[in-house]
């Protein structure tokens, strides 16, 4: 088994040559990028003008309060800790602020709508140099699962300059792969007709819009492709999932970990399969307690929190990304000494936690000519709404099948047989159209108190 590549090129960024990277070497560099960007953060953006005047009034590790100047030269990695957390609503309500550059050094807005009740999109500014940094990680990390000569499939929309297809399609040129762009999939015949004709050795594209494409070709088409890999973004990849398209294609099903807030790369798995790589040179990591924000030790699963270290346009601060996971333990089996992130369990939202949209999916992606789902949960009484999208007209028993499933869920199981939870389920056909588009997908919010 080869070693993760994102290693060598970490270490070519740090200038380690003529020895093997060591940990040292990521959190001495770490540190140094850390102080820079607060610097810079705290200099040019107005938002991150509460650095000095707004950390926390908390005793420093060694047990005496640290001076103003303190917080912004950050003694070790460990003080990071006595910084502000950047949000969400922070982006919505005061984005422009966090903007550290002039608008004419800006080469591409992105605008996410929000799905909360205030409508308020999120908009993040990446300058020319933010955005060669994704190529360059985009280039390293499919590197992984492509070679000089392959063909790959974008399934990701990358018409506008700057999207994320674009930078895919341009970091694979420069490795030597053909990129065959087509955007999400949306119309199925054409994306099996594309495979028809295009013959790609990988693919790379959403989690449940890749499964879709698996079954129709094979179910409704009656096409038998065979691709090499294939690489998962943009949502939960649930492993149902990826044993289907590893029947289906009898590919290595690769998976990636990012958000447009991170510059759209952030980590991607490598041929051990266990746990995300992260781009470390670009980005520092933390775990923390979601309720009190405190770093959580390795092994402890928790809320997700970047800070940005190489990004000049709009540099994020301990960003919190909504996402639980946590650092694997141990060495990786490909003999990295870069940290490993598990696969994400889910997003925080509510008080307490029912059921997550991570263990539905393992669930239900496993039952036969499922290719999407929808779920509402309620109160008063507590009850779930699933409706569920196949590629066929709903055969016998297949409400039965699903039922089954969901009783592989620990919280779903114990709740219906205490009878304090009532499930409904409706079937649908979804013809040659998904019913969706490629949005995150969550469990819709009636009174219930869930975790999406």
């Amino acid at each position: 088994m080869e070693r993760t590549p994102l290693e060598s090129w970490i270490a070519l960024k740090l200038g380690v040559s003529g020895e093997r990277l060591r940990r040292e070497h990521v959190e001495r560099y770490q540190l140094e990028r850390l102080r820079r960007t607060v610097e810079w953060a705290h200099r040019h953006g107005r938002f991150y003008r509460r650095l000095r005047m707004g950390a926390k009034h908390a005793e420093s590790l060694q047990g005496s309060r640290p001076r103003e100047r303190d917080l912004l030269d950050l003694a070790s990695l460990a003080d990071l800790r006595l910084l502000p957390f950047t949000t969400a609503l922070d982006l919505r309500e005061r984005g422009p602020e966090l903007l550290c550059v002039s608008q004419d050094d800006v080469r591409r807005v992105v605008t996410l709508d929000s799905s909360g009740t205030t409508g308020t999109p999120k908009r993040l500014y990446f300058t020319a140099d933010d955005q060669e940094l994704t190529v360059d990680f985009f280039r390293v990390g499919m590197s992984t699962l492509t070679a000089p000569g392959d063909r790959v499939s974008i399934l990701l929309p990358g018409a506008v300059p700057g999207s994320v297809g674009d930078l895919l399609a341009l970091a694979l040129r420069r490795s030597g792969v053909t990129p065959i762009p087509h955007g999400f999939v949306r119309d199925l015949p054409a994306a099996v007709d594309l495979l028809r004709r295009e013959r790609p050795t990988a693919l790379v594209g959403v989690p449940v819009q890749v499964l879709a494409l698996a079954r129709y070709a094979e179910e409704v088409a009656g096409e038998s492709f065979r691709l090499k890999s294939v690489l998962l973004a943009s949502d939960h990849v649930p492993d149902s999932i990826v044993r289907e398209l590893t029947r289906a294609w009898g590919c290595q099903v690769f998976e990636h970990y990012g958000m447009t807030e991170m510059g759209l790369g952030g980590g991607v798995d490598c041929e051990a399969h266990a746990g995300y790589h992260l781009r470390e040179a670009d980005l520092y990591v933390e775990i923390v307690d979601p309720l009190t924000g405190e770093p959580l030790p390795e092994g402890v699963r928790g809320e997700v929190v970047f800070t940005t270290l190489t990004r000049r346009g709009m540099p994020l601060v301990r960003y919190r990304t909504g996402d639980l996971s946590r650092f694997l333990p141990g060495p990786c089996p490909c003999g990295t000494v870069l940290r490993r992130l598990e696969r994400v369990r889910g997003r925080l939202a509510g008080q307490t936690v029912d059921v997550t949209m991570p263990e539905l999916d393992e669930a239900l992606f496993a039952v036969p000519g499922v290719v999407d789902f929808a779920v509402v949960a309620s109160r008063d009484p507590s009850s779930l709404a699933i409706t569920m999208w196949s590629l066929r007209p709903a055969r016998h028993g297949v409400e039965g099948a699903v039922h089954e499933a969901l009783d592989q869920v620990p919280a779903i199981c114990a709740a219906r047989r205490a009878g304090t939870l009532s499930v409904t389920v409706s079937t649908a056909c979804v013809g040659e159209r998904l019913p969706r588009g490629p949005e995150k997908r969550t469990i819709a919010e009636g009174q219930a108190t869930v975790r999406k």
